[in-house]
């Protein structure tokens, strides 16, 4: 076997492998948006979630793509664990696509196909409005073109005559069931260090189809190829947050327990499948002529695909009626940690490693910044907080000190929270923005990171409101009188307020928000501010307070504004406004 042989293996492997993640990522760019508004919409019990989980997959070509797709659903509290399980279980019957597409591509020879595709998508690509398309049909080609040219350089290999690989599978008893468990293995092996299950199943079919490799080590390979790419997204997942590792878990479980009981029924499934499709498992090359031989094993391509569906249909039909013992196994190995995650700084959804689709990583980086805006109302209802604690004269009597001072170290913390989380975010949508992406996921990182600069413009505003409090609070200046406290209450329920609204428009969708509401309340803070500055000259002037106090009061009601100013611009942001 020459080395260029070997080359020509390699590099139509990595042609494939790059025509699915092209193929893939340009159905995303298309259908992205749409199809995580059927995500969210279509899993209303197990069966839907079944459904949705295998049109959205058959659609994406992608199961890490459905997965990381419902699992940010989960953490945001879209979908419960269970309707989450049953997404993956419909994920991995849409995955098997792949496989009848590959069978094809093995099956007959599509090379010459492939160029007016590639004309045609070149054509598209030009086209603003069309370009996905092109980059989809682009991907195709190159899938099936790396498909035509690993089934050539098969045929060239003459692996069914080549009597060192013959004499290593005969080495192994095809009747032994440790046998099944070796190939078992080293499916689940191959699938970890390439990490593509793609590559490794155009590999098995090459073998199972040139004669090379028996069907049932074949089949057993896929079964491990099936583990191996659940050990990739557990450990993807060991940085993640609780859901994440327990619907990685969860999808572990899902396969594995398929492999265990096929193995109890591995013959006889296996014949089944082949009865389907066609294949005579008992023809051997000696008792018929060579055409009737190559005829029945150009079927194994097929015999592979159709197995794939079947274990992964029958194993879903098995599992889906026990998801509520699933989920709480999986709840059961994965507890949440013990840390109070509020104080910790850590985010949330967007987790290195575990995001592998670039459409899909605007849309952890967008719930990491709904968190991010939750997580600033928060800290400023602290900040409220702390006011009534300095507020009562017979705080200090009491010697209550301490509960003064732990709330703004509490606050003065969550400000520390803000910086970084400002910066993992902006890093993130940085090297996310690196990829290629649509023109909306674009507008959208930029509109993401304008907003994340102003919610840390309201940490920062938060904290010095805290300051002048706590500056207050230990100083020798008289207290504020009643009436200044009422008008900073007043102030920051309006403040309160718009943060309110801002996290409506985080939480929900733009186009039923009403951005007059936030304009509206951001008018009355202007109007109210005004107010009280002339106010407080004329009261300064009345005597009723120190000028020191006067100046301390108008710090606090003008951070209030500040405050306020930088809610608009984040709800503009959002809406794309200026």
């Amino acid at each position: 076997m020459s080395i260029w042989i070997i080359f020509k293996l390699l590099g139509s492997l990595a042609l494939l492998m790059f025509g699915m993640k092209s193929m893939s990522e340009a159905l995303q760019k298309m259908a992205g948006p749409q199809l995580r508004h059927v995500l969210g919409a279509m899993t209303t019990n197990r069966f839907t979630g079944m459904l949705t989980g295998m049109l959205v997959t058959a659609s994406v070509q992608s199961s890490t793509a459905t997965t990381v797709m419902t699992v940010s659903f989960v953490n945001a509290g879209l979908l419960t664990l269970a309707q989450a399980i049953s997404v993956i279980m419909g994920a991995n019957i849409g995955t098997t696509l792949t496989a009848w597409i590959m069978s094809a591509g093995m099956s007959f020879d599509i090379t010459s196909a492939v160029y007016p595709a590639f004309f045609l998508g070149i054509i598209l690509i030009y086209q603003k409005r069309y370009r996905y398309i092109g980059d989809f049909l682009f991907g195709l080609s190159f899938l099936l073109m790396g498909l035509g040219t690993l089934r050539m350089t098969g045929t060239e290999m003459h692996l069914g005559e080549n009597q060192a690989l013959l004499d290593f599978f005969a080495s192994f008893d095809p009747d032994s069931f440790f046998t099944t468990l070796i190939f078992l293995f080293l499916g689940g092996v191959l699938t970890f260090c390439v990490q593509s299950s793609a590559a490794v199943m155009a590999i098995t079919m090459i073998l199972c189809s040139s004669g090379a490799l028996p069907i049932y080590q074949g089949i057993a390979l896929v079964m491990g190829e099936n583990i191996g790419t659940t050990i990739t997204s557990n450990l993807a997942a060991l940085s993640a947050n609780t859901q994440a590792r327990r619907a990685a878990l969860a999808h572990m479980f899902f396969n594995v327990f398929g492999v265990v009981w096929i193995l109890f029924v591995f013959r006889p499934f296996i014949d089944a499948v082949c009865g389907m499709v066609g294949y005579d498992v008992n023809m051997t090359k000696d008792a018929v002529t060579t055409s009737v031989f190559l005829a029945n094993a150009a079927k194994l391509s097929f015999v592979l695909a159709a197995f794939h569906t079947c274990f992964n249909v029958a194993n879903t039909f098995i599992l889906i009626w026990f998801i509520p013992q699933i989920e709480r196994f999986v709840c059961w190995v994965i507890k949440p940690k013990k840390v109070d995650e509020e104080e910790d700084f850590r985010l949330h959804f967007i987790t290195a490693g575990f995001m592998k689709t670039p459409e899909l990583s605007v849309l952890e980086a967008q719930k990491e910044i709904q968190s991010f805006s939750d997580r600033m109302q928060r800290m400023f209802n602290m900040v409220r907080e702390l006011l009534t604690l300095s507020s009562s004269s017979s705080n200090k009597k009491d010697n209550r000190d301490s509960e003064f001072n732990k709330l703004y170290t509490r606050i003065e913390k969550y400000e520390g929270i803000s910086d970084n989380m400002e910066i993992e975010i902006a890093n993130y949508l940085n090297s996310v923005s690196d990829a290629h992406l649509s023109d909306d996921s674009k507008a959208k990182i930029r509109a993401m990171l304008r907003e994340i600069s102003e919610l840390e413009s309201i940490g920062d505003a938060c904290f010095n409101m805290a300051r002048t409090i706590s500056r207050k609070y230990n100083g020798k200046q008289d207290h504020f009188n009643e009436k200044q406290y009422d008008h900073i209450h007043q102030m920051m329920e309006l403040t309160d307020q718009s943060l309110s609204q801002m996290n409506r428009l985080m939480m929900g969708r733009k186009e039923s928000f009403d951005v007059n509401r936030t304009f509206n309340i951001e008018h009355e803070i202007n109007n109210f501010r005004d107010q009280l500055k002339s106010q407080n000259i004329n009261d300064v002037n009345n005597r009723e307070y120190t000028y020191a106090v006067g100046t301390i009061y108008m710090d606090l009601i003008n951070e209030c504004e500040k405050l306020g100013d930088y809610v608009v611009n984040v709800v503009e942001a959002r809406m794309g406004l200026r």
